[in-house]
């Protein structure tokens, strides 16, 4: 028979492990509740049924283009940039059917694009081997400068890694794309081999890029998962005004990050993830979008973080309603830093609140973001950066594309082919440039022996005027 201290001690230790299973009980539910309004989960990971963000209301409208919307039509080629013309005229009157003849002087003009059967163009080299009537030696003649040791030319192992690299189709699909689209036969080996090729053109301008990315006044920088053989690794992305940068690395660290970023000392925008840490909060911006999400777990919450939380989304609201008119060009930049004051100071004193209220993952997160609180306002007095880092999500969402499809990379080597075509797209895409004629180039000049042209824009200026 138990005595009464053993029973009370029982009695506290089953106390103990009720709350500790409470506990965990409630942060397994704030897992299965997180979803991408109020955590960092994008919107694919969203189970069925999840609700839309309450400040999402609906507007009423109808969907397609709304009245006062311009229409875009397309615009017709000169007389002289069409191939072929064909005048089409009536034979009789559609009244009282007379013959009729002549003329029309301004015809209406109607023109249909066509792209002709494609056909590979195919150059055979006879190397001939002669043999020397003085001293008996055969010699036979080499490969003219710049022509391939193997099958494929310039334009095909550029078109090959476009279609792997770029358009995220499979080796196998870019073998029947390229047979059934232009008749070329191409074995899965020489996919590969076509990659490695186009990867070894594009690593110096992609190094360039990476030296320029740099030196520039801001950065806007995100990283997402990755696979690499059977290890994981992650990918991430540095954007800049006219370079965008990606990279594989085995860390999602610091380690990584100081390798990316290096000897960057512009403004970084990122969001709160600690390998960012790197950097001293005043050359940082934290993204509000991020933030927005944070803010919305408090309100799951319930009770005073709930209060704090809405709190803090209409002070989020005021700050992009104020950043919009600043985008937009009808709130003057002296005017936005004095209305963003209040904000300032209400956003700061519900931080302060939330290390208080009471519920311990609130206050946790508001702590942290306390000792980031300088990273908060430099969009306001520094020019030229946004409040979001949406730049960079945006342009790592081909590589997300990329592993969902093919899971990642099979070798190193993979990886530097897919850092390196991510890479030139994206710049390319930034400067209107076409990406397929530049990894032409690139590999042209590989197989004559020539520097790759540079993926910094040749005049930032006309570049920033013409954005």
């Amino acid at each position: 028979m138990p005595t009464y201290d053993e029973l009370l001690a029982g009695n506290r230790a089953l106390k103990a492990r009720v709350a500790e299973l409470e506990a965990r009980i409630k942060d397994l539910e704030a897992r299965l509740g997180q979803n991408s309004r109020n955590s960092s989960r994008p919107p694919s990971s969203d189970p069925p049924g999840t609700p839309k963000s309450p400040q999402r209301k609906p507007s009423g409208r109808k969907r397609g283009g709304q009245p006062g919307h311009e229409g875009r039509t397309r615009d017709l080629l000169s007389p002289g940039e069409v191939d072929e013309t064909v005048d089409v005229k009536p034979e009789q009157c559609r009244r009282c059917a007379a013959s009729l003849s002549g003329d029309d002087p301004s015809p209406q003009r109607h023109q249909v694009a066509e792209i002709p059967k494609v056909e590979p163009h195919v150059t055979e080299y006879r190397l001939h081997a002669l043999k020397c009537a003085r001293c008996g030696e055969t010699t036979r003649a080499e490969l003219p400068a710049g022509v391939p040791p193997g099958a494929f030319d310039a334009r095909l192992q550029a078109m090959v890694a476009i279609c792997t690299g770029v358009y995220r189709l499979s080796k196998r699909t870019a073998e029947d794309l390229l047979r059934d689209l232009f008749g070329v036969d191409i074995s899965l080996g020489s996919v590969s081999a076509c990659e490695e090729a186009v990867s070894e053109a594009l690593s110096a301008p992609v190094a360039e890029a990476l030296s320029h990315l740099r030196e520039q006044a801001v950065a806007y920088v995100d990283e997402t998962g990755w696979r690499e053989g059977n290890g994981k690794a992650w990918l991430w992305a540095a954007v800049t005004g006219f370079v965008t940068v990606f990279m594989i690395h085995a860390s999602r660290g610091a380690k990584a990050a100081k390798e990316l970023l290096a000897e960057f000392a512009g403004t970084l925008v990122s969001d709160r993830w600690s390998a960012y840490n790197i950097r001293d909060p005043a050359v940082r911006q934290l993204c509000w979008a991020h933030l927005k999400r944070n803010f919305a777990a408090f309100v799951e919450r319930g009770g005073r973080s709930a209060e704090i939380g809405r709190a803090l989304l209409a002070e989020v609201k005021t700050l992009f309603g104020l950043w919009r008119r600043v985008r937009d060009g009808t709130l003057e930049r002296s005017s936005f830093r004095e209305h963003m004051r209040p904000v300032r100071r209400r956003v700061e004193e519900l931080l302060r609140e939330g290390t208080a209220c009471g519920e311990a993952k609130t206050a946790e997160t508001c702590r942290r973001i306390q000792k980031l609180a300088a990273a908060l306002w430099t969009f306001v007095r520094v020019e030229g950066v946004e409040p979001t880092n949406n730049a960079a999500e945006r342009a790592i969402r081909p590589g997300v594309l990329w592993r969902k499809g093919s899971f990642g990379t099979d070798s190193p080597r993979g990886s530097r082919f897919a850092e390196r075509m991510l890479t030139a797209a994206a710049t390319c895409k930034q400067q209107g440039r076409n990406a397929v004629d530049y990894v032409t180039r690139a590999v042209d000049a590989a197989l004559n022996g020539e520097d790759a042209p540079s993926l910094l824009p040749a005049r930032h200026a006309d570049l920033a005027i013409a954005a």
